[in-house]
């Protein structure tokens, strides 16, 4: 007979894997409905992207066919339930983890590793934003292919005026690129770029965010000083290729969030441009750069490698043509990207 009781009885006997202990105990199961033969019901992941969301989700529709009716119509919706390492923040309380993607060096492939993180954990399912604070070479407009677009500012409850974030591929996005020409150089001091920046951060109606990542310019300069310092960020991630003068220029990256001032936790390194694969070869690695320079400045300094991504002519294609490369996971650009444990890691 198909009653909610049936339901909860037979998702009793499917074991969330990595805790061990069944679904219902672990209350993961909520909105459990009965349609006729449709059983209808949410699980409740504890990340967006859980690597056995699949496997789970199969269990339950077994479960289900098995326990309770066989020719049952069972829709299950995964969602999740992301940690917040912000508790308690004056300063975009409704978002839970600001994460800050870092170069010591320009021209590592910064902003399309950015992009391409924002899109992957938007398909999981996360609530993501996406700030663009490279001031002088703002490159999101192009890689989410809205160039055109200009955000609106509309009055809010308690009557402030609120940016409204171009919303593209799942993802809010918002870049000084939105307010200025194509074709204008952004030319500013210091000051007048922090400024933007934190405009950019707290007067944009971001709402609820699972993740605001933060696309920084590359170096270490006094921008990256007050953003860390007035922004609570989470945890910042290194963006390098291994060629040895991209990888010192990253070590100082990654020490500047280690300074006393700012101690930003590291959350670890991606290493980008590690081999390269001739589409007509895609079995074949060319370590054009350089090999193993990732890892090496990932142990150095006990962080993680988080991923190595190949150089790979669609990717560079995808940027241009607006459509980041993991929104085709099956490529093998879109599989790199999507395999990186960033995507996958529950911080």
């Amino acid at each position: 007979m198909l009653t909610a009781e049936a339901v909860l009885k037979a998702l009793s006997y499917v074991e969330e894997p990595d805790l061990g202990q069944d679904l219902v105990t672990l209350n993961m199961i909520e909105n459990v409905a009965i349609d006729g033969r449709t059983v209808s019901f949410t699980v409740v992941l504890t990340t967006p992207a859980c690597p056995l969301k699949q496997l789970i989700h199969d269990a339950c529709e077994r479960a289900i066919h098995t326990m309770v009716a066989a020719d049952a119509n069972v829709v299950i919706t995964m969602t999740s339930r992301v940690t917040s390492l912000r508790q308690g923040n004056a300063i975009l309380p409704g978002v839970k983890n600001i994460i800050a993607i870092a170069s010591g060096k320009g021209g590592v492939g910064k902003s399309t590793v950015a992009a391409n993180l924002a899109v992957a954990l938007a398909a999981t399912g996360a609530r993501v934003g996406l700030v663009d604070a490279d001031i002088s070479g703002p490159s999101v407009p192009v890689m989410f292919n809205v160039e055109a677009a200009r955000p609106e500012v509309l009055q809010n409850a308690q009557g402030q005026n609120r940016i409204q974030p171009i919303v593209q591929y799942g993802v809010k996005l918002m870049s000084i690129g939105f307010l200025a020409p194509a074709e204008a150089a952004v030319v500013w001091r210091g000051p007048m770029a922090s400024s933007a920046l934190k405009q950019f951060i707290t007067e944009v109606e971001w709402g609820e965010l699972d993740y605001l990542l933060l696309d920084l310019p590359p170096g270490t300069s006094d921008i990256h000083l007050t953003l860390v310092q007035t922004v609570p960020v989470t945890g910042a991630v290194i963006v390098t290729t291994p060629q040895k003068v991209a990888l010192a220029d990253a070590q100082k990256g990654l020490q500047m969030f280690r300074q006393p001032q700012i101690n930003v936790p590291v959350l670890g390194v991606i290493e980008n441009m590690a081999w390269f694969t001739p589409a007509e070869l895609p079995g074949s690695k060319y370590f054009i750069f350089g090999e193993g320079g990732g890892q090496r400045l990932a142990a150095q300094h006990d962080v993680p490698l988080l991923g190595q991504l190949p150089l790979i002519q669609s990717i560079r294609e995808d940027g241009d043509a607006g459509r980041p490369a993991v929104l085709d996971p099956a490529s093998p650009a879109g599989a790199a990207f999507a395999a990186l444990e960033l995507t996958t890691k529950d911080w």
